[in-house]
């Protein structure tokens, strides 16, 4: 991975206070990667726990609990069409949050075409009541800067602020977290259209960690990151360090001066989709920071 040189200077550049606010994403498979994050990752970072369709909630549990106990916060993926019925959802979040003191979630629609029972939207989810019931306060929601490759844009905009607004009425803090990206013109049109609307909930960057070429352009296109993968074919150098499996330091470093120079951009920190191997993305956040 190229690593940029340390600054002999204590003083934080732009990028290393964009990533003084990361997150990574493992699923709750990803126990031996879990374990191996100890020693490197900041005690009290976030780590998003993807629950993947028909996979018992007592592995998610465990994956949660197991970050808990090691000093992190974990942020578990409640997915709206993985999930039969309120009673379900109601055990799942009671499990999550006695056994594993988990006070924060990521609720998604997610992306299967049948849904597995009555929820279909992260909406439906955040009308329940039941966050709140079980002392999950803050939650945090997807959003697409490049759209999505089976939902019209005008509807992503309703459904986003009808979110927001349920979150408000039930007294929920919100972070929306992006797809991942290659090229920050999308980001930035978002987040500036955004605070046009009045929305000022934080805003924090999908990054793809190292992975291989297949893996990467697979999820790509699964996300719908056209106009990112277009970017990779004009800017040689991202597509370089990106399709080789290295963290994309240019597209962070220009987001990060975007937001140096206009902070009610609300470009709140970096969400590292790290595809089963979170230790290099790890590495490389860290290394940004200045020295002591």
């Amino acid at each position: 991975m190229m690593i940029a040189p340390q600054s002999e200077s204590r003083e934080k550049t732009p990028l290393a206070d964009l990533l003084s606010h990361y997150s990574i994403e493992v699923t709750s498979r990803d126990l031996p990667s879990l374990q191996s994050m100890t020693a490197t990752l900041p005690p009290g970072s976030e780590v998003f726990v993807a629950h993947l369709p028909n996979e018992d909630i007592g592995l998610l549990v465990r994956a949660a609990a197991g970050l808990r106990d090691a000093g992190f916060v974990p942020v578990p993926h409640i997915v709206a069409r993985n999930i039969r019925n309120r009673p379900e959802l109601d055990t799942m979040l009671a499990r999550l949050s006695e056994e594993a003191g988990v006070r924060r979630a990521l609720v998604l629609g997610g992306d299967r075409d049948d849904a597995a029972g009555t929820f279909g939207s992260a909406l439906d989810l955040i009308e329940t009541g039941l966050f709140q019931t079980y002392g999950i306060g803050r939650i945090a929601i997807a959003c697409y800067p490049e759209g999505h490759p089976r939902i019209a844009g005008a509807v992503l905009d309703t459904a986003l602020t009808a979110k927001v607004d349920a979150a408000a009425r039930a007294g929920l803090d919100l972070l929306l977290v992006s797809q991942f990206l290659f090229d920050q013109k999308p980001l930035l049109s978002f987040a500036q259209r955004l605070r046009e609307r009045g929305l000022t909930v934080p805003l924090r960057v999908g990054i793809a960690g190292p992975a291989s070429r297949t893996k990467l352009l697979k999820y790509a296109l699964r996300c719908g990151v056209g106009a990112s993968l277009r970017a990779l074919r004009e800017r040689s150098e991202i597509a370089r360090n990106v399709l080789s499996g290295e963290t994309p330091e240019e597209l962070l470093i220009d987001i990060a001066a975007a937001q140096a120079a206009e902070p009610d951009l609300g470009i709140s920190g970096v969400h590292f989709f790290t595809f089963g191997d979170p230790a290099q993305s790890i590495r490389w956040a860290e290394q940004q920071q200045p020295s002591d």
